[in-house]
């Protein structure tokens, strides 16, 4: 029997017991209430308590569960500060880390499907792993070449662990949107169990790396390792070292952030043109700071990892996306409503004012308004914020707006290293990237100022 499936009652127990401590804050909250002291504050004490809660269950668990916590994880910056501060370095854990596989099971899975002499392909292999992710773990080694390697190991039985603890996840979704700001979680579960399959196949996964790799070999500012094994449940890649992604933004110089920021803004675009695939799970574990050369000189690149969810693009990011970005910065309101009926996003039962959505996009585009924007906690929560209460003609507007399944994936991907950015607080040439790869954004007069969001 493999392990997860051994915990599976007491996986299933933890993750139940989250909608009852809610239920239990909740009535510890009314109380608080009857005694006399403010709303604002017993809420306040009721979100952290509950997002203290949720984040020490998921990172005490692998499968679905770590893989919604990472997920969620890049939107920390939307959070109050209040509730983001104490809980940032919970968050930032379930990015890199997670209880490691036991090495007999390791092991067993090696022996498997690399054959019973697996250790002889190796010069060397390191049993204590070097990270772990949702379905798999990562172990260093040394190839029988000489090269050093990243040895993936899939967890025996992830694929029912995974889609156990998000349809676990998806009944209490609701009891979650709270705790982030603007985002509606049951799309975001739906999402993570249609991707299930495809994330479990090392071979697809191969495929977009090595796409990747090839790519962007003599690429001065991203870095992508090769592929140099897979089989069934392993995936054997080259090791790169660096500067994980969590520790700039935790620690990091404001020349490392603002570099990390540009080159993830540069990824994001560049990719889909590049290679017709839109890497898809852009949270910081999977992301590393790079010299620029061995003898650390030169400017920092990035190292990209986890090519395990990717959206297939053939022809690169819509078209669409960059004209109706155009068109709202060139202040056309109307022809911005017609693309979006066109594309979907106004369903045809729906009628809403151009100018009125105008406004509503204005905002969000922001940083693409100016020659560099500084991408902030702060900016991000007042988004969230605009379009999460109820009493804002934003919210009214967002609930009467559609994103068709096409954009789905996109959309969380832009949202996600969004969120990234205003947690690395990075000042980025974010409009310099959208005219180099974003197909049909092109303005027929630069705009010049710079802008900044102050932290609020």
């Amino acid at each position: 029997m493999s392990d997860l499936p051994r915990k599976a009652v007491t996986r299933t127990a933890k993750l139940a017991a989250l909608p009852l401590g809610f239920a239990g804050r909740a009535t510890w909250g009314l109380g608080k209430r009857i005694v006399g002291e403010s709303a604002e504050l017993v809420g306040r004490e009721l979100q952290q308590r509950t997002a203290e809660q949720m984040f020490k269950v998921l990172g005490e668990l692998k499968g679905g569960a770590m893989k919604f916590g990472q997920a969620l994880s890049v939107f920390e910056s939307a959070l109050p500060e209040e509730i983001a501060g104490p809980y940032r370095a919970a968050l930032t854990k379930l990015q890199e880390a997670a209880p490691p596989m036991p090495t007999r099971t390791v092991h067993s899975v090696l022996a498997e499907r690399l054959g019973e002499d697996w250790q002889d392909l190796f010069e060397e292999f390191e049993d204590k792993p070097a990270a772990a992710a949702s379905i798999g773990q990562v172990h260093r080694g040394v190839w029988h070449d000489g090269r050093e390697v990243a040895v993936k190991v899939q967890y025996p039985g992830a694929g029912e662990a995974l889609l156990s603890d998000l349809n676990q996840l998806s009944r209490f979704a609701r009891l979650l949107g709270p705790l982030i700001p603007g985002m509606d979680i049951k799309p975001l579960i739906a999402e993570l169990k249609d991707r299930v399959s495809e994330e479990l196949d090392y071979a697809l996964e191969a495929q977009a790396q090595q796409a990747h790799a090839d790519e962007f070999a003599d690429d001065p500012d991203v870095v992508v390792p090769a592929v140099v094994h897979q089989c069934e449940q392993v995936l054997i890649t080259e090791w790169i070292d660096g500067i994980p992604l969590s520790e700039v933004i935790s620690d990091g110089t404001e020349e490392q952030r603002n570099r990390a920021g540009q080159l993830l803004a540069r990824f994001l675009f560049s990719g889909p043109a590049r290679t017709g695939l839109l890497h898809a799970d852009p949270h910081p574990g999977n992301f590393r700071l790079l010299p620029g050369d061995p003898d650390g000189e030169g400017e920092w690149r990035l190292g990209v990892l986890d090519f395990g969810t990717v959206d297939r693009l053939p022809g690169g990011l819509p078209t669409p996306i960059g004209d109706s970005l155009r068109m709202t910065l060139d202040g056309d309101a109307d022809a911005v409503y017609e693309l979006l009926c066109e594309e979907g996003f106004v369903k045809e039962s729906i009628d809403l004012e151009p100018d009125a959505v105008l406004d509503y996009l204005l905002p969000i585009i922001e940083p693409a308004q100016v020659d560099e924007f500084t991408f902030t906690r702060g900016w991000m929560r007042s988004q969230a914020g605009r379009v999460a209460d109820p009493r804002s003609p934003a919210y009214q507007l967002g609930k009467q707006l559609n994103l068709p399944p096409a954009y789905l994936l996109i959309h969380r991907v832009t949202l996600s290293t969004i969120g990234v950015l205003c947690q690395l607080g990075a000042t980025v040439r974010l409009r310099e990237e959208l005219e180099e790869w974003l197909p049909g954004f092109v303005l027929e007069e630069p705009i010049t100022d710079e802008g900044s969001a102050a932290e609020a």
